[in-house]
């Protein structure tokens, strides 16, 4: 797409992120989150979904940690190994534009997108993926910055209750769910991720066979550390997961600096 027409497109987006939208939702329960029905237009929103890659293709990498984290997602190094279409999306997320926004949003200023890819880009569980319930790692080796905010783009159409898969989001503790988002179809949500925003989806997905759930995931950074009141380690960690008693799946709770 031509700068001058996925600009247009963009502000045309990020005018959605505002409580003047009738399907923007903002809440600080469990902690800082808004969900934006239909963020995309529609003809964008299907274009990107039918650029997803096939399961089998060489883009993707699988995890299946069992009851931790049972999915693919893509293997990204830069944005030149972003499938057409879905660029465009992952251009208008990244903008400078898009940033401004979350940040006025959030309280959360000066937030940067990050270049490398690392973790984020494309998300497919199938028939018994989960996410168990954790906190996200705190610290970019690639670029020293701390990470402060998610964004996801869900792409199921028509994916129902009873498939499971829904987003969780949980207490301080990551005991209880306070409340569950059903990934439909051009749904954005975003949140403030620290050291108490658990989340996952610890359900396996019942999902049919051939439907899998796919989403988009964006991670933004700040030079600013997270908050005090947000903050429980002072060095760097990796995703740490309830099951394994709040630590990384090597069993450590903090890492080095690399």
């Amino acid at each position: 797409m031509k700068n001058n027409e996925l600009k247009k497109l963009a502000l045309s987006c990020i005018e959605k992120l505002s409580p003047d939208y009738n399907e923007f939702i903002y809440s600080e329960n469990p902690f800082n989150h808004f969900i934006v029905d239909n963020f995309l237009p529609k003809d964008l929103a299907e274009k990107c979904l039918a650029s997803f890659p096939p399961s089998g293709d060489s883009n993707w990498k699988a995890t299946n940690d069992a009851d931790i984290e049972i999915k693919q997602r893509s293997n990204w190094k830069s944005e030149f190994d972003i499938p057409e279409n879905i660029v465009d999306v992952v251009r208008i997320l990244n903008s400078s534009l898009n940033l401004e926004r979350l940040g006025n949003i959030l309280n959360i200023p000066k937030l940067m997108p990050d270049p490398y890819f690392t973790g984020g880009g494309l998300n497919e569980s199938s028939k018994g993926g989960l996410l168990d319930v954790h906190i996200d790692g705190n610290y970019h080796d690639a670029s020293g910055l701390n990470r402060r905010v998610n964004a996801i783009l869900f792409l199921n159409p028509d994916w129902k209750e009873e498939w499971r898969g829904h987003f969780g989001l949980y207490d301080e503790k990551g005991e209880k769910c306070i409340k569950k988002i059903l990934p439909s179809f051009n749904r954005l949500l975003v949140f403030d991720t620290s050291d108490i925003s658990f989340h996952g989806l610890p359900e396996a997905i019942d999902c049919p066979e051939g439907t899998t759930r796919k989403s988009i995931i964006l991670y933004y950074y700040t030079k600013s550390s997270r908050p005090g009141d947000q903050k429980k380690f002072n060095r760097p960690h990796s995703a740490l997961w309830k099951k394994k008693g709040t630590k990384d799946k090597k069993g450590n709770i903090e890492r080095e600096y690399y």
